[in-house]
C-alpha cells in the first residue's frame, strides 16, 4: 500500500462528516444488503445520524430504526419525576431491541453526550436509574457481549461535550476543534479512510496474535499508585481490531480503537491500581479512582470526585466488583498524542491501558460463544449487569507478561510496547 493512500488531505467539514458516516457503515458495521440497523443517538448528533442513515441505505439496509434521546428531557425526570420513577426502565423498548438483534439487525451507537449531565443530581437516584436500565437492557446487551451481531460505536461532537473538553474556548471554536479530533482519530481526514482502517486493523491483529502465541497466565501493571497483578482467564483469547460476529459479518466494534484486549480471571486479581484519567459514567465524572483487589474482588475503593457514584456502581451486583476486561494500549496512540482529555470512554480508553469492571466478553474465551454462563464462570469469565472501562495507563506505566512458570517478560515500558 502506498504512503500516499494514507496521507492526510484537505477536506471540508462536510466531506469529513460524510467520510465518518461511510467508515461507520462500511468498516465499523460491515452492514450487509438486506440487514436492518438499530441506531441510538442524541438530538445534537443529527447531522451525523442522517449521513449514517444515507450510507446505510446505499449499502442496502432494509430499514434503519433510529432511537433519539434528548438530554434536557433526561434532566426533567430528575427535577420532577416521582420517587418510584427511578426504579423503572421501559422493558418493552429494550425487549424490542433484543428482538431486532435476534432477527439479525446490526447495532450502531453514536456517542456524544454531555459527560457531566447528571453531575448535580442525587447519586442515589442516578444509581437506581442506571441499575434499572442495566436490568432491562441485559437481554439485548448479551447479543453484543457475545458478538452475536455486528455492532459499532462512533462519536459526534456536541456543544456540551466540546465545552467539557475545551472549557476556555468559545463554544463554536471548541466544537470545531472536537470535530477535527474525532475525524483524525477516526482516520477520516486521510485520502482513503477505508484503506487506512484496513492497515490499522492488520497491525492490531499482529499484536493480538503475538499475545495469543505467548499464552501469558497474568499481567503485572506497575506505575505511580499501581501495583496490580491481573490473572487471565483459562483459555483466554486476545482480540484487537475487527472480529467476525456470530452472524458471519466482519465488524470493528469501536471507532476509534487502539487496544488489544482479553478476559481476566474474575478470581485472580490482586493489588492496588490508580486511574490515570477521569471516568465519565452516565453523566457523572469520577476522578482519581483508587481501588484494592483481593481474590479478584474490590475490597477498598475511593475517588477524589464522584466517590459516592463509584460506590453505587460497584454495588450494582457481585460481578460489578470484579474485572471483565483488561486492555493494552501504547501511550503513542494518536489519541494519547493529541494531548486531549476527551471525557468520553470511547476515546480515553484508546489513549491508555485500561480495565473494565463487570461483564466479560465471551468472545475473549475459546469457544466462549458456545459455552453456558456456568461454563464461562468456571474458566474465570465474570458476569454482571455492567461493563465500565476506566484508564490505568500512562507514559509512566510498565506491564509485564507472567508465564505459567512464573517468569516475567517485559511488554510495556514507559507506556510503549517493548
Amino acid at each position: 500500500m502506498s504512503t500516499a493512500t494514507l496521507e492526510t488531505v484537505a477536506l471540508t467539514h462536510e466531506q469529513k462528516l460524510d467520510r465518518l458516516a461511510e467508515v461507520a457503515v462500511k468498516v465499523g458495521l460491515g452492514l450487509q444488503p438486506g440487514q436492518e440497523l438499530v441506531m441510538t443517538a442524541t438530538l445534537d448528533t443529527l447531522p451525523l445520524v442522517r449521513r449514517i442513515q444515507e450510507h446505510a441505505y446505499k449499502a442496502g439496509a432494509k430499514f434503519v430504526s433510529t432511537l433519539l434521546t434528548d438530554e434536557e428531557s433526561t434532566l426533567l425526570r430528575y427535577q420532577y419525576g416521582s420517587e418510584e420513577s427511578f426504579d423503572y426502565a421501559p422493558s418493552w423498548l429494550y425487549d424490542g431491541m433484543a428482538a431486532a438483534f435476534k432477527s439479525g439487525a446490526a447495532r450502531l451507537a453514536v456517542a456524544g453526550g454531555n459527560p457531566a449531565l447528571l453531575a448535580g443530581q442525587d447519586p442515589e437516584k442516578v444509581s437506581r436509574a442506571n441499575r434499572a436500565v442495566s436490568k432491562a437492557y441485559r437481554p439485548a446487551l448479551e447479543f453484543i457481549t457475545r458478538h452475536d451481531i455486528n455492532w459499532t460505536i462512533v462519536a459526534a461532537a456536541t456543544p456540551a461535550w466540546a465545552t467539557s473538553v475545551f472549557p476556555d474556548l468559545p463554544v463554536q471554536e471548541g466544537l470545531f476543534r472536537l470535530w477535527d479530533a474525532i475525524f483524525a482519530a477516526s482516520r477520516c481526514d486521510q485520502a482513503d479512510p477505508v484503506a487506512a482502517w484496513k492497515a490499522h486493523d492488520a497491525r492490531l491483529h499482529e499484536r493480538s496474535d503475538f499475545l495469543n502465541n505467548k499464552r501469558y497466565a497474568a499481567l503485572h501493571f506497575q506505575g505511580p499508585g499501581t501495583d496490580l497483578r491481573v490473572g487471565l482467564a483459562d483459555d483466554h483469547i486476545w482480540h484487537g481490531g475487527g472480529t467476525t460476529a456470530g452472524n458471519g459479518v466482519y465488524a470493528v466494534a469501536n471507532m476509534p480503537t487502539e487496544e488489544v484486549f482479553t478476559t481476566p480471571h474474575k478470581d485472580r486479581v490482586e493489588g492496588t491500581v490508580t486511574s490515570t484519567k477521569p471516568l465519565s459514567h452516565q453523566g457523572t465524572m469520577i476522578e482519581n479512582i483508587q481501588v484494592r483487589f483481593e481474590g479478584g474482588r474490590i475490597v477498598e475503593a475511593k475517588a477524589s470526585k464522584g466517590e459516592e457514584v463509584l460506590h453505587k456502581l460497584i454495588d450494582t451486583d457481585e460481578g460489578a466488583r470484579r474485572l471483565g476486561e483488561v486492555a493494552l494500549v501504547p501511550h503513542k496512540s494518536p489519541i494519547a498524542q493529541s494531548g486531549l482529555l476527551f471525557n468520553n470512554t470511547l476515546f480515553d480508553e484508546n489513549a491508555a491501558c485500561h480495565i473494565a469492571l463487570g461483564q466479560a466478553y465471551s468472545t475473549c474465551v475459546k469457544n466462549g460463544e458456545k459455552l453456558s454462563k456456568e461454563e464461562l464462570a468456571a474458566l474465570g469469565a465474570n458476569d454482571s449487569l455492567i461493563h465500565v472501562d476506566w484508564m490505568i495507563g500512562s507514559a509512566e506505566i510498565a506491564v509485564d507478561g507472567i508465564t505459567a512458570e512464573g517468569k516475567s517478560e517485559p511488554l510495556i515500558r514507559d507506556g510503549e510496547w517493548v
